[in-house]
C-alpha cells in the first residue's frame, strides 16, 4: 500500500463556534452523548464545516482495518488516514471530469468497448457496442454485478474482480441482463474501467494523476491508494485519506469546482456530477458516481437537496450545496449491514436538527 507525500499547499482549515456558523451551540455535546449512549456507534471520525470554516472535530479511538488487513486499536487523530471504501468512486468522478476538461478522456457519450481495442471479441458484440462511458459514470451499463453480497465474501463482484487475471475484462465481460440505462446496478467493475480509461488518457497511474490534478492543488499532503494484485490501484475502493483531506473535497464540490479562488474542476462537471441521472428504489438519486436526495432542514425553510459518497463501513462525505455545509464520517463497522445507521444519524439527527439558520 505506498504512499504518496507531497508538498501542502494551501491554508489549513479555519475553526468557528457551531454558534457563528448557525448551529445550536451544543451540537459537539450533541454528539458526545449519542456516541456515550451508543446510539452512535464504531465512529472514528465526525468532521463538520459551514462556509469554508470547520464547526466541529471529533475523533474517537476503535479497530480499524486497511482495505481489510486488520490494523488493531487505533487512536484517530487530524492526520490519521482512513479508508474511505467506495467513496472512493466519487473522487474518481472528479478526477475524470478534471481529465475530460483537459481533453485527456473521451466525452460522455463515447462508446465504452472502443476505449478498450484489446478487447476485439467484446468490441464486435453488439449488446456491449450500445454501451457509453455515461453509463459506466451513472452506473447503468445493464450489466451482471452483485455487491449485495458482503465483501467478505469471494462471491462478491469486486471481490472477484480483484481476484481475476484481467479486471477490465471481468467488468466488461458479464452478461448483459438490462437495457443500457434503463435501471441502476451498483458497480465497482463500471469504476474500474473508469480508472483505467483515466489511465489511458493521461499516460498516469491513477494515484500520480490523482496527486497532481486534484490532491496538490487542494493542499492535501499525504494519501495512500490500495493496489490489488496486479499492482492496479482500486477505483472502485482504494484510496485513504485523513478526515480533513476529505472535507476539503467537499469544499471543492461546494465550491462548484473552485478552491482557494483556482479552478481544479470545471463548474459544469460538479453540476453534471450532483444531478440525478437515475431513480433508486429506495427514494435515492444517482449522479455521476454521486448520491442525491433531500432532506428536511427546518431551520433552512423546507427540504433541500444533498449529495454524498458512500462507502462501506460507515464511510461517508456528506454535501448541501444551499446551505454551504460538508459532513465527513468515519466508522469502523466493515461489512455490517447495518453500517449506514449510524452515519445517517450523525448527518440528520445531528447535523442538520441542529442547524438554526440559514
Amino acid at each position: 500500500m505506498p504512499t504518496s507525500p507531497m508538498t501542502s499547499i494551501g491554508e489549513d482549515w479555519r475553526v468557528t463556534p457551531p454558534e457563528a456558523a448557525g448551529f445550536f451551540p451544543t451540537l459537539g455535546r450533541k454528539l458526545a452523548a449519542g456516541i456515550e449512549s451508543g446510539l452512535l456507534h464504531h465512529l472514528h471520525a465526525v468532521l463538520v464545516s459551514r462556509e469554508g470554516e470547520l464547526v466541529l472535530e471529533h475523533y474517537e479511538q476503535g479497530r480499524d482495518e486497511n482495505w481489510g488487513m486488520p490494523l488493531g486499536e487505533v487512536a484517530f487523530g487530524a492526520e490519521t488516514l482512513h479508508d474511505l471504501r467506495s467513496v472512493t468512486k466519487s473522487v474518481v468522478g472528479l478526477l475524470y471530469g478534471i481529465a475530460l476538461d483537459r481533453g485527456l478522456v473521451p466525452a460522455p457519450d463515447a462508446p465504452l468497448v472502443a476505449q478498450f481495442p484489446d478487447y476485439p471479441d467484446l468490441q464486435a458484440d453488439p449488446l456491449r457496442q450500445r454501451l457509453t462511458i455515461d453509463h459506466a459514470l451513472t452506473m447503468t451499463l445493464g450489466l451482471e454485478w452483485d455487491e449485495n453480497r458482503s465483501y467478505a465474501d469471494p462471491l462478491n463482484s469486486e471481490i472477484a474482480m480483484e481476484q481475476a487475471a484481467d479486471r477490465c475484462r471481468f467488468a466488461l465481460d458479464r452478461p448483459v441482463v438490462e437495457e443500457p440505462g434503463r435501471r441502476w446496478i451498483y458497480s465497482g467493475g463500471a469504476v474500474a474501467l473508469l480508472g483505467a480509461i483515466i489511465e489511458r488518457g493521461t499516460g498516469c497511474s491513477l494515484p500520480d494523476f490523482a496527486r497532481d490534478a486534484l490532491f496538490a492543488p487542494l493542499g492535501i499532503p499525504i494519501f495512500e491508494w490500495s493496489r490489488g494484485r496486479d499492482g492496479v490501484a482500486s477505483a472502485a475502493s482504494g484510496l485513504r485519506l485523513s478526515a480533513r483531506d476529505l472535507l476539503r473535497i467537499g469544499g471543492l464540490v461546494l465550491g462548484k469546482g473552485l478552491f482557494a479562488g483556482r479552478r481544479v474542476v470545471s463548474e459544469r462537471w460538479i453540476g453534471q456530477s450532483l444531478t440525478p441521472s437515475v431513480a433508486l428504489e429506495d427514494g435515492l438519486g444517482y449522479g455521476r458516481l454521486w448520491f442525491t436526495a433531500e432532506a428536511p432542514v427546518p431551520a433552512l425553510g423546507g427540504s433541500r437537496r444533498w449529495a454524498a459518497g458512500f462507502g462501506n463501513g460507515g464511510q461517508r462525505l456528506w454535501l448541501m450545496p444551499d446551505a454551504d455545509l460538508a459532513t465527513v464520517v468515519f466508522s469502523g463497522n466493515y461489512n455490517a449491514p447495518d453500517a449506514w445507521v449510524s452515519p445517517t444519524r450523525v448527518w440528520r439527527e445531528i447535523v442538520l436538527a441542529n442547524l438554526v439558520r440559514a
